[in-house]
């Protein structure tokens, strides 16, 4: 059953309660089902990006394992927002001593974000979960497991999240299309799935925004919340530069910047995506994809965003005329 909730963000809104409602993630849910059933189960890492599932099947597994004893068994925590050491031997370490009132005796702390703790922290959480390891049970959330340091990543089970695919988008998609009583054609449908690539917290919040705006779900209003341009006015622009046509590919960029306010990092991201099915050589394509990583690396470095956009699109109206 899923937790709705008229006031609640749609994020909120539609998070599935239980395991069985969780979309994607099939094996992952399989193997945190069969510990439920166990009322056992290790310390666990959840890796992947950002909005595939990692919190939602830390709460759900909660959910089914504790019931109405969550709130006193089951404790969560943004690590982002409490980095520090002091937090750890606080807050955690006070959690994970105490017994469990629940009819499960073991307790478990959720840890969102745990690659953000700083390396002393980490250390006083494994010395934390070695020492009540009888009482308490860690899940931590992380985009990078490779930042989490070696000790803790071997008293855990790491279970790597991937991101949803398009059956899996459209079925959450219409999960809230129907209860919400908006209207979505096809295009709309495939311009959310496009700008979620995967994303469900993305989707959501694209969805939420653009159907506060009108109950009927356009391309157009769905590409417009999302900040995000039509794959062909990436292609154009790139096809456009790769021709030889730089004025045009700048007249585009010029567009996607000025008009429509995108930032540099999504127009490069959507050119990383795009420049995969671009009919042309593939020695073309690596140098394309080269120009994009250049680019974005001096713009993390601080350079001017339209400057090294414009630039990579020169780059790239060179490429085509060596052809």
């Amino acid at each position: 059953m899923l937790m709705q909730t008229p006031d609640l963000p749609w994020n909120e809104k539609y998070r599935p309660a239980t395991l069985g409602d969780v979309i994607g993630q099939k094996l992952i849910v399989e193997r945190l089902r069969s510990f439920v059933e166990k009322g056992t189960f290790p310390s666990m890492i959840f890796a992947g990006s950002a909005g595939i599932g990692k919190t939602t099947c830390a709460i759900a597994m909660a959910n089914d394992l504790y019931r109405d004893e969550r709130t006193s068994a089951f404790k969560e925590l943004n690590a982002s927002d409490a980095r520090g050491i002091d937090v750890i031997r606080g807050e955690v370490k006070e959690f994970a001593k105490t017994k469990s009132m629940a009819k499960v005796p073991i307790k478990i702390i959720f840890l969102d974000e745990a690659d953000a703790l700083t390396s002393d922290a980490q250390h006083a959480l494994r010395r934390t979960m070695e020492k009540y390891s009888k009482e308490t049970r860690f899940i931590l959330s992380a985009n990078y497991a490779s930042k989490i340091i070696d000790p803790i990543q071997s008293r855990c089970v790491v279970f790597r999240f991937k991101p949803l695919n398009e059956e899996e988008m459209r079925a959450y998609i219409e999960r809230i299309v129907k209860a919400e009583n908006l209207e979505m054609d096809e295009k709309a449908m495939g311009a959310l799935i496009y700008v979620g690539d995967g994303d469900l917290r993305k989707i959501t919040n694209i969805l939420q925004s653009s159907a506060m705006q009108n109950n009927k779900i356009t391309e157009q209003s769905v590409y417009d919340v999302a900040s995000k341009a039509r794959p062909k006015e990436i292609v154009n622009m790139l096809k456009s530069a790769v021709g030889g046509e730089f004025d045009v590919a700048k007249a585009e960029l010029d567009n996607l910047m000025l008009k429509q306010g995108m930032s540099a990092e999504d127009i490069l991201t959507q050119c990383y995506k795009e420049v995969q099915g671009l009919m042309v050589d593939e020695r073309v394509k690596l140098k394309i994809v080269v120009q994009i990583g250049e680019s974005n690396f001096r713009i993390v470095e601080g350079a001017n965003e339209h400057i090294q956009l414009e630039a990579m699109l020169a780059g790239l109206a060179l490429i085509g005329k060596e052809r």
